[in-house]
């Protein structure tokens, strides 16, 4: 059965850049794909993936509506590319839940799209749980396949061995990789403590990926989430003597250094696991 189908048109593409984001694994808060939803805002679905083969429907359920007791329409989770143009290049933007299922296949096929319509670099987005308040600015790391690819300033992820349980995005990314198209990934450090969305987030992956692809996107309704929700985490701090000290104290712990080191990189990311029911984000 095939993964996918083309909705829309793939011609005449202009320097084409593939940005993704699964909700799930690695999307803390939904910061990735809300960042993702905004640069595909507006844009025309051209790749639908079937539901039915990539994904576990007794872990994410699919929404029921139910009206006067009758049983009116299933919202099935849906993982699609959106094509837009954004300047003078077009950008292709893949988004949705992480799926279950078939994760090498799927990036066999993400590869041979890739390669197929001439896509010149890919951008992976995610967002991690970290020991940051949410007082200050979101700080954003980045990978790459080559060290040249990151023009802009921005801080390279942890040096050394990092081990943690792979996101389905990193396994498509791998393979998108081997075929020779340069990638890059930005990644979000989120509070631990926020449970999202978190547009803060949102809006410093958005920042970096349009510094980095030279293009414009516009925030949208971004800023003003961002302010709502610092007004609510603001008061509800501000209610709690202990949530106050513990904000401080992340406050205080910050620094001039903002990149956690590989193991405390990992020991956040355990401890979001154990704290999080099921060890999965987003569902």
């Amino acid at each position: 059965m095939a993964l996918h189908r083309i909705t829309g048109s793939l011609d005449d593409l202009v320097a084409p850049a593939l940005v993704a984001a699964f909700d799930g694994w690695i999307d803390a808060a939904g910061a990735a794909t809300g960042c993702a939803n905004q640069l595909g805002s507006g844009g025309d679905t051209v790749i639908a993936f079937d539901p039915d083969v990539l994904t576990d429907y007794r872990s994410r359920r699919p929404v029921l509506d139910v009206i006067d007791g009758v049983l009116n329409e299933i919202a099935w989770p849906q993982l699609s590319i959106r094509r837009r143009r954004a300047g003078d290049r077009d950008l292709l933007v893949l988004v949705g839940p992480e799926p279950d299922f078939r994760w090498r296949e799927l990036g066999g096929a993400l590869t041979v799209l890739a390669l197929q319509v001439g896509v010149v670099e890919w951008v992976t987005l995610g967002s991690i749980p970290a020991a940051v308040p949410h007082t200050r600015v979101t700080n954003v790391f980045a990978t790459a396949s080559r060290p040249d690819l990151l023009h802009h300033e921005v801080e390279q992820g942890p040096q050394g061995l990092l081990r943690v349980p792979s996101a389905a995005i990193s396994a498509v990314e791998l393979s998108v990789m081997g075929a020779g198209i340069p990638c890059v990934g930005f990644y979000a450090q989120v509070p631990h403590y926020v449970g999202g969305p978190f547009a803060s987030g949102s809006i410093a992956l958005l920042e970096h990926v349009e510094r980095h692809l030279g293009v414009e996107i516009g925030l949208g309704s971004l800023p003003e989430d961002a302010l709502a929700q610092r007004q609510r985490l603001d008061a509800a701090v501000e209610g709690d003597e202990s949530t106050r000290a513990y904000v401080t104290q992340l406050e205080d712990g910050i620094g001039e250094e903002r990149i956690p080191s590989g193991d405390e990189l990992a020991g956040e990311i355990e401890r979001f696991l154990r704290d999080t029911e099921g060890g999965e984000t987003g569902r």
